[in-house]
Parts: structure tokens; sequence; C-alpha cells
């Protein structure tokens, strides 16, 4: 049986009389693709934001491979092998393709352009862009690229730190049918090589093909969880989708 590499227990956030997460408790176990799903405003981006250390949780524990974080921050949070993508794909638009990737692995501005970068951390960038098929653009200042390509550039910059879990936040939005493929096939390869993955998604037929299993939040609280077929069968999912 897989043990439990994230465990949020009891998270719970407010802004002002709105209560954006409530009570909320779920785990991921290793090795799985786990979904967080639900509609508009249940609050699948704040418990993120919270797990990640982007915002300060009111109430609530959060553990990760088997240790209590106390103060989630960030960079500790990144080298201990939990990392992020968000809605809005983070890079540096200034730098490289390629430079992107080896900043992401952990070195300094000053390291990156007093070209004090190992040769084999640059080896290391150029495999896992050839991985994205970026490698031809590698040179590019990373604002050239497409919104989807930035999407592949930042999902490929979090895993220079060789994680253990990644939490995908949106990762397909607003990208086409082939770049939708592209992101799946990485995810399911890098899952098989033995990275876990939180992802909060809304296209239903990706995630149903994907993940398992899927947890459903509404109002900031989950209401299922369960494999694709029994999440989507549940009367509770279903009217809070439909509203009833």
């Amino acid at each position: 049986m897989s043990e439990v590499l994230l465990e949020v227990d009891h998270l719970t956030k407010r802004f002002g009389g709105v209560t954006a997460v409530d009570e909320c408790s779920f785990t991921v176990n290793e090795g799985s693709i786990t979904a967080l799903i639900g509609p508009n405003g249940s609050g699948k981006t704040t418990a993120f934001n919270m797990i990640t250390g982007y915002l300060k949780a009111d109430s609530g524990q959060i553990h990760f491979r088997g240790n209590t974080i106390a103060r989630p921050r960030p960079a500790d949070l990144y080298r201990r092998g939990l990392s992020r993508t968000f809605q809005q794909a983070r890079i540096f638009p200034e730098l490289s393709v390629e430079e992107n990737l080896v900043v992401a692995a952990g070195y300094s501005w000053r390291q990156l352009f007093g070209r004090r970068v190992s040769a084999t951390d640059k080896e290391l960038a150029r495999q896992m862009l050839a991985e994205f098929r970026l490698e031809p653009l590698l040179e590019l200042p990373a604002s050239d690229l497409s919104y989807g390509q930035r999407k592949l550039l930042e999902f490929a910059a979090v895993l220079m730190s060789n994680p253990k879990l990644v939490l995908l936040d949106e990762p397909t939005a607003g990208v086409n049918p082939v770049m939708i493929d592209a992101m799946e096939r990485h995810i399911r390869e890098r899952n098989a090589a033995g990275v876990t993955f939180l992802i909060v998604e809304h296209d239903m037929q990706l995630v149903m093909r994907l993940c398992d299993p899927v947890i459903v939040l509404d109002q900031g609280a989950p209401i299922a969880f369960g494999t694709p077929a029994e999440v989507q069968s549940n009367p509770k999912v279903l009217e809070a989708y439909l509203g009833g």
C-alpha cells in the first residue's frame, strides 16, 4: 500500500467574513496523480497557496514526508522536494530559456552571469529542454515563447530540483489541444519515473483519464474522494457543479 506523502489537516482560511477554505483535510499518496477539483470559488487555489507557503493558514496543519511543516515557506519546501506551478506561468522573461532552467537548479544570478555554472548542470538543463522539446529555443529570451511554451518551461523548471511532489495549478488552462496532449504525456512520464502529482484542473476529460484519486471541494471543504467513476456518479458532486 502506498505511503501518505502529503497530509492536509483541517486547513482553514478566512478573508474578512468569507471562509475560503473550511476545515479542509485530505491526503496525497506517494506515486499517485491526484486531482483537486471543484466549482469556481471552491477554494482550490487558496488551498494550494497555503500548502506551498504563499498564503498563511488561519488554522490547521500540513505534513509532508512524515514531517509537520509548522511554517510553510516556498524555498524551504522546494529544498524538501515539494514544487509547484501557477495558473499564470511564472518564468524569468528576460532570461533565456536555458537560463531559466539553470536558475531553477539553484544557481544565483551572480553565478549565472559570472559563467560559474557547472557543465553537469548545463547538460541537465539541456536534457530537460530536449525532453520538453524546447531545446531548439534554448537561446531565445523566455519572453519570446508562446503561452503554452511558457507553461512547459515552468513545468520543466520545477522538475530541475528532482521533486517528490509537484502541485500543478491549471496546467492546461488556455493552451491548445496539442499542448494539452504534450502536458499529459509529460505528467504520465514523470509519474512513471517516481514523481507524485496533485493537480488543480478544470478540464474534466483530462482529469477523468489522467487522475486517480479525485478530491472534490465545495465551499472550501472536501465533499467527495474516490476514483473518477465514483466521483462522477456522486450526488453531492453533481449538486455542487449543477446547483441541484
